[in-house]
């Protein structure tokens, strides 16, 4: 039976038909997210009405920005990156308009299990997945199922506090904590400070010969393995997937793992660091082996 799979992220709704364990006629659509929930919602009625005009499915499986409920499919929390988001009942609205069964999950928790199905986590019943970009998201994966936690909120990661003497709750309940250091974001802050110039990742790697820009490179690294060594003694997963464009960078990945060992006890250091194997398809891949489990 075909799947019918949505990616809804704050820039762009990436979309496909699943069918025999691949991703057909893969689409990307600019969210507007800036235009509120409804009309997100609505721009993903909209794609799927169209793919409903070439291809027949069964099911949809959604994958999305914000903290989801995944039995009732509804939006818990989403940041004022799609205003207005938080409380869309997705499954339902999808599943009044279409009459089709669909099932809807955070965006990372998917890329987990997407991970699991056809990537990096295959053959793993213990793991944590992890991606660094704008913030640091995460999710776990345990004896092969996600664990979503008692309020379906489990694996922010990126609040783990790793610099208490910061923490502002006040100003924002994430100063201090794992995803103002370890993220994509901390490391260009880092480094725009030493020169204006270094602006994106890929800038930032060209200049990695420079013993200062090293320095800082070296030390966002560290910023990663405190988050790393505290999931790793908490979980005692049998690996750690990361993911986020950065993940790309061949030193970051040595240098992690290097540094997590020396940063673990010894009875831990069976865990290995991969890199996520899927890119951007994740989250669809997680979305359409939702779905199939619950058909």
């Amino acid at each position: 039976m075909r799947t019918m799979v949505l990616d809804i992220g704050g820039t762009a709704i990436k979309s496909a038909v699943f069918e025999n364990g691949s991703l057909l006629n893969i689409r990307e659509t600019p969210t507007e997210a800036r235009l509120g929930g409804a009309h997100v919602t609505q721009r993903a009625i909209s794609i799927i009405s169209d793919y409903q005009k070439v291809f027949s499915f069964g099911r949809i499986g959604i994958s999305t920005a914000g903290q989801v409920n995944p039995e009732t499919g509804t939006i818990i929390y989403a940041n004022q990156n799609i205003p207005g988001y938080t409380g869309t009942e997705l499954k339902a609205i999808m599943e009044n308009t279409f009459q089709i069964s669909t099932s809807v999950e955070n965006d990372v928790n998917a890329a987990a299990l997407g991970e699991a199905a056809f990537g990096a986590g295959q053959g793993e019943d213990d793991f944590a997945c992890l991606t660094y970009g704008t913030g640091v998201g995460g999710a776990m994966v345990l004896r092969g199922e996600l664990y979503h936690g008692s309020s379906f909120s489990a694996g922010e990661f990126g609040a783990i506090m790793t610099h208490p003497e910061e923490h502002r709750p006040e100003q924002d309940p994430f100063s201090g904590c794992y995803e103002k250091y370890a993220s994509t974001t901390a490391l260009v802050r880092r480094a725009s400070r030493l020169d204006p110039a270094l602006t994106n990742g890929r800038i930032i790697f060209e200049r990695m010969e420079d013993p200062m820009v090293k320095t800082v490179i070296d030390g966002w690294i560290m910023e990663i393995v405190y988050g790393l060594a505290t999931i790793t003694h908490m979980m005692n997963p049998s690996c750690l997937v990361l993911g986020g464009g950065i993940m790309e960078q061949p030193y970051v990945l040595e240098q992690i793992q290097d540094r997590l060992y020396r940063s673990i006890m010894p009875s831990f250091r069976r865990v290995r660091v991969k890199k996520a194997s899927l890119g951007n398809q994740a989250g669809m891949l997680g979305a359409a082996t939702l779905a199939d489990r619950r058909k």
